[in-house]
């Protein structure tokens, strides 16, 4: 497994939409392995989501380890959690609650910030075998989902906030706001 290099905020691979991955691919050597460099990137990175255009890999798929507590309150222990593969995933929002809360990016490292999220999605996708799968998923798992896919989209969490106001680094966010 390797290592990949994390895209950064301001590199253009991670303002375009990507295209589906076809069905066919999913099994392919090319495929598989970028998914395990992925979960690995994730982990070395101490991620809980990682996304193919954050990896420079213009393909719709991302890593998640969903049952991840937030990086920011979570122990050593998070790097056990089996993550999940989600390919050409499509979001349903369920319900209308709407939750403000912090979220932070590998591409935009030391940084976080408040963004509003469904509290409440299903979301369809293809696993890394190729078969369809749906999940439900609520509170920081659906934000997790949300934030990855908006990745496909070529859309950042700075994009989705609505007032820079909350925008801090990461030691303030721990000093002033964590208890939030």
């Amino acid at each position: 497994m390797s290592i990949l290099k994390v895209a950064r905020m301001g590199h253009p691979v991670l303002r375009i939409k990507t295209p589906a991955v076809e069905r066919a691919a999913i099994k392919s050597a090319a495929v598989q392995t970028l998914i395990d460099d992925m979960i690995d990137t994730m982990h070395e990175y101490h991620g809980v989501g990682l996304a193919a255009p954050q990896v420079h890999e213009g393909v719709r798929l991302f890593v998640a380890a969903l049952d991840a507590a937030d990086p920011g309150e979570r122990g050593d222990d998070a790097v056990d959690i089996e993550p999940i593969v989600l390919i050409n995933p499509e979001i349903t929002r369920m319900g209308n609650e709407i939750v403000e809360d912090w979220e932070g990016c590998l591409s935009i490292p030391e940084i976080r910030g408040r963004v509003p999220r469904a509290h409440d999605i299903t979301v369809r996708a293809y696993d890394r075998k190729g078969a369809r799968i749906e999940i439900t998923a609520r509170g920081f798992s659906a934000r997790v989902i949300q934030h990855e896919t908006d990745h496909l989209d070529g859309i950042l969490f700075v994009d989705r906030m609505k007032s820079f106001e909350s925008l801090t680094f990461i030691d303030e966010y721990s000093r002033y706001w964590m208890k939030d």
